[in-house]
């Protein structure tokens, strides 16, 4: 196989990422998002809110690294995070996945794709935590723009959105989670 056929074969099947459908809804709760829609949607909320990132970012960086996040949903699912799940078992199909999607680029390109999307997953350098910051944030205004979006579904109380969301979204961007709070907590008031 040759360079550009290797290319292509990826990139055909990172088309696949947008038949995988997210727990979160559109803003306006006509239906699900899709893997693809919310990888450029939180692109588009990294290049619009980096100015309140904790630390400076590259932002091409980041924005390499939420391209990438999701295409192991491929064939991993997406694991909504209010869900039921096994998180050892899902980072495991997780891995496989990013053996085997990773994989269908030339060598160096698998490696230097692989490598960064590592660094989002561990979560370690500047870029990665406010990648990850700007991943949770995007799930948060959707819901709240939808009346809820899905957090009833979930029976998510302010308490786990306190843990599984605020901790990661604070430690990149504090600033940003201080001002959802407040409209989170309005939310949960409202019901």
């Amino acid at each position: 196989m040759s360079r550009l056929d290797a290319q292509i074969a990826f990139l055909g099947e990172a088309d696949r990422l947008k038949s995988v459908l997210r727990a979160t809804t559109l803003h306006d709760a006509s239906r699900r998002e899709n893997s693809a829609e919310h990888s450029w949607h939180v692109m588009l909320h990294a290049v619009v809110l980096a100015e309140h990132a904790a630390r400076p970012v590259d932002v091409s960086r980041v924005l390499t690294m939420l391209l990438l996040h999701d295409l192991v949903e491929i064939d991993a699912g997406d694991t909504p995070i209010h869900g039921d799940h096994d998180p050892a078992e899902q980072e495991a199909l997780e891995q496989a996945a990013a053996d085997r999607i990773f994989g269908l680029l030339p060598a160096d390109q698998r490696d230097g794709l692989r490598a960064i999307w590592e660094e989002f997953e561990a979560a370690e350098s500047d870029d990665a935590v406010f990648a990850k910051s700007i991943d949770r944030v995007q799930p948060v205004l959707s819901n709240l723009a939808s009346g809820g979006g899905t957090w009833p579904e979930y029976n998510v109380t302010p308490e786990q959105l306190e843990t599984r969301v605020g901790t990661k979204v604070a430690r990149g961007a504090p600033a940003l989670w201080s001002g959802l709070r407040s409209r989170i907590d309005a939310w949960f008031s409202g019901r």
